[in-house]
């Protein structure tokens, strides 16, 4: 049996609280038998944990069947989410700094004598709260240079989103070619965002960038991408 208590937007787990066992959230079987050892001491926690993203309160608690009164949990291996911290008693709490797949292994041992010890791997996927991709890459179309991107939300908090587009000439004047400022509302999936703008005879190099803000926690997201190649405008003055 477990209980779990979640905030989660449509992607993602946010703020977390599990108290796991040997099922998920759907109900079905983890992925992974439970580690045991000695006086039946086991580790119940599946060894995929719940995924979180930057700077978002994350609480989980490790769970263990079997063996003597007090348990005691450590990292054995391995390096969690810069931000988090796993406590003595097993809760693994904080708010994780950065993106990234992490994988390490925990153990506990019980207050038997000797103690009884038992470990298990798992892996914490810290996901980027926000996403940009290329939906149409920059490219040339006559005397304009034009394209899309396309951003999504991963957490449970609406982001207050600036998109801009830059194209750079050698000489580093930067032409603004797209421009947005919007709500960018929590779950969205891979929104496009068309930019483009008539430019003069030259090279440029395309530049998107898309920076979000959640004010009541001030935390800040930046997203960047560059076009490949420069871009050759060859129609115009």
């Amino acid at each position: 049996m477990f209980t779990l208590t979640l905030t989660l937007c449509a992607m993602t787990a946010c703020s977390v609280v599990w108290a796991g066992g040997g099922q998920d959230a759907a109900g079905g079987q983890g992925s992974a038998a439970p580690a045991q050892n000695r006086n039946g001491l086991l580790i119940k926690n599946d060894s995929e944990l719940p995924d979180t993203y930057p700077h978002a309160p994350y609480e989980l608690r490790f769970r263990a069947g079997g063996g003597v009164p007090v348990l005691h949990w450590r990292l054995e291996k391995g390096a969690l989410p810069p931000g988090l911290k796993l406590d003595d008693d097993g809760l693994l709490h904080g708010q994780p700094e950065r993106a990234g797949e992490f994988q390490f292994t925990i153990s506990v041992r019980d207050g038997d004598q000797p103690p009884a010890a038992v470990q298990k791997n798992f892996t914490l996927r810290v996901r980027s709260a926000l996403i940009l991709n290329w939906k149409k890459e920059a490219h040339v179309n006559g005397s304009r240079i034009e394209g899309s991107a396309e951003v999504t939300n991963t957490t449970a908090e609406d982001i207050d989103l600036t998109f801009i587009v830059l194209a750079v000439p050698p000489n580093g004047r930067a032409v603004a070619i797209g421009y947005q400022h919007f709500l960018l509302t929590r779950g969205t999936v891979e929104r496009e965002l068309p930019f483009g703008e008539n430019l003069p005879h030259g090279g440029y190099v395309v530049n998107v960038d898309a920076v979000g803000e959640v004010a009541a926690r001030n935390v800040i997201y930046r997203e960047r991408m560059v076009a490949p190649a420069a871009l050759q405008v060859t129609v115009g003055p």
